[in-house]
């Protein structure tokens, strides 16, 4: 390069210094210590808010990690009810769908009820035939009874007559023995006038009128016997000669005559109709006992014909026809299927025209007032856990803007591994060891649907407060006492003393 060329660049370069402003003078050294212990100062603040703000937040969380027992495996669980029919046929009009909140009693699905309707009124057909069935029963059992007691009477009326059959048999044996004896005096005054009149002491008229006498009572003699002889032949007895004591009868003759025996018999065949047995070995006059140990007769008639056979079968056949009608009737409110619980309609899959079987599946509904939350702790956790803890719950839908509360309030008596479709085989010595998880159930406390809702399946982080005294029923035990009772006026659901 040229000389000139250098001169020129030379020059350009003092022009340029020349046109530059001139640079700020430097800091006065006196002031860089200042501006040294600002910046200190402000590190210093911040570094103690940050403490500060540790402090804050760590303490807590320190003080809640080692006074808690947390798990992240856990869910909100609730009950769930599938509406089912419960009679068979079609469906006329469905007045929900999925996601609508229902009351306990509001109509769901309607069936066509003019086949039940039509159902009602042949059973009530039928109980009104079965009501007159029973009243014609009534009075046949009362002719039977007007009977029964007719025959009563016969047979004490046979009894009687047999009684009388004897005493004229002992009345007609005393007017023997009375012909008897006049034939005998007869025979003594015939016997003197023969004698007299072979004398001529005595006329021949007087003999001739006691000879009549004599065989007059003859005449009367026989004719007694044969009397006594008729009414023992009418008393079924055999014929006795004249040395014999023609009164004489069996002392059981009322027992065994064949009219009592008959009459007997009847009473018998009448009491058969109303229901009540009686042995041929009974005796008449037992039978008749009988009847008197019970009391007034028409009582014992009466109570006979309220138990006899024919009223209690149409009784049990009215029974049956009132039954029928019940279940017509049950059938036919059936045909409106209603909530049972209050809740959510879910898995609706029935529409109008369908037709359904009995127990078939129509939706169901999820229950918003029965809540709890389902916490897989490990078995490691489970030292300090009891019934009755209180627990904060963290749900992540709401993230960190509510907290629920709750208390445990019962063990699962096993880990999941043991409800398994196919639990775990040890015994074959391939055993590794696994921490297993107890299902604990926890109960929320001042739970309102309708102001932060819980649906189920969804995530939860409880925190249990085991340094805490527990509180409520069963309150730090493993297991609950006893099952709730429900007529004390709690449910399984919500025992008594339980948070809702």
């Amino acid at each position: 390069m040229s000389e000139q060329n250098h001169e020129k660049i030379a020059g350009a370069r003092v022009d340029a210094a020349e046109s530059t402003p001139s640079s700020p003078a430097p800091p006065v050294p006196a002031e860089k210590p200042k501006s040294t212990r600002r910046r200190k100062i402000l590190l210093a603040a911040i570094g103690a808010l940050i403490l500060a703000g540790a402090v804050w937040f760590g303490v807590p969380w320190v003080q809640t990690a080692l006074a808690t027992v947390s798990t992240d495996d856990a869910y909100v669980n609730g009950h769930v009810t599938f509406v089912a029919a419960r009679v068979r046929g079609q469906v006329a009009r469905v007045l929900v769908d999925d996601n609508n909140r229902v009351r306990k009693g509001d109509l769901l699905v309607g069936l066509d009820k003019e086949p039940f309707q039509i159902a009602v009124a042949i059973k009530k057909a039928a109980v009104d035939t079965a009501t007159a069935d029973l009243q014609v029963a009534k009075a046949k059992v009362r002719g039977l009874e007007a009977e029964a007691n007719s025959r009563r009477w016969t047979l004490q009326h046979a009894f009687e007559d047999v009684d009388n059959q004897v005493a004229l048999l002992r009345a007609r044996v005393a007017d023997v023995d009375k012909s008897k004896a006049q034939l005998a005096l007869a025979q003594v005054d015939f016997d003197r006038a023969a004698k007299l009149v072979a004398t001529g002491d005595t006329p021949r008229s007087e003999y001739d009128r006691r000879q009549a006498a004599l065989l007059a009572a003859r005449a009367d003699v026989t004719a007694a016997l044969a009397d006594v002889r008729q009414i023992r032949a009418s008393l079924g007895l055999p014929a006795q000669s004249d040395g014999e004591d023609l009164g004489r009868v069996p002392p059981n003759l009322d027992q065994t005559f064949s009219s009592v025996l008959q009459a007997q018999a009847g009473v018998i065949q009448s009491a058969a109709q109303l229901g009540v047995i009686h042995s041929f070995e009974e005796t008449p006059k037992q039978m008749l006992d009988g009847f008197e140990k019970e009391g007034d007769i028409n009582s014992v008639f009466t109570r006979l014909a309220a138990d006899a056979p024919d009223v209690k079968q149409a009784e049990a056949r009215l029974e049956v026809a009132r039954r029928d009608l019940a279940q017509a009737e049950l059938d036919l409110d059936y045909c409106d299927v209603v909530a049972e619980i209050d809740g959510v309609i879910t898995r609706r899959n029935v529409n109008p025209g369908d037709n359904v079987q009995v127990g078939q599946s129509l939706m169901a509904i999820r229950s918003l007032d029965e809540i709890w939350i389902d916490a897989n702790f490990k078995e490691t956790q489970l030292g300090d856990l009891r019934i009755g803890q209180p627990v904060d719950l963290h749900v992540d839908m709401y993230g960190g803007r509510h907290v629920f509360k709750g208390r445990i309030s019962g063990f699962t008596e096993g880990t999941g591994s043991t409800l398994a479709l196919l639990p775990a085989e040890n015994a074959t010595g391939n055993f590794v060891k696994v921490v297993q998880r107890l299902p604990v159930r926890i109960d929320l406390e001042n739970y309102d649907p309708d102001k932060n809702p819980l649906f189920i399946g969804t995530s939860v982080v409880p925190y249990v407060y085991f340094k805490e005294p527990p509180a409520g029923p069963d309150a730090g035990k493993y297991l609950q006492a006893s099952m709730p009772d429900s007529q004390a006026g709690g449910s399984i659901a919500n025992p008594p003393g339980a948070p809702k």
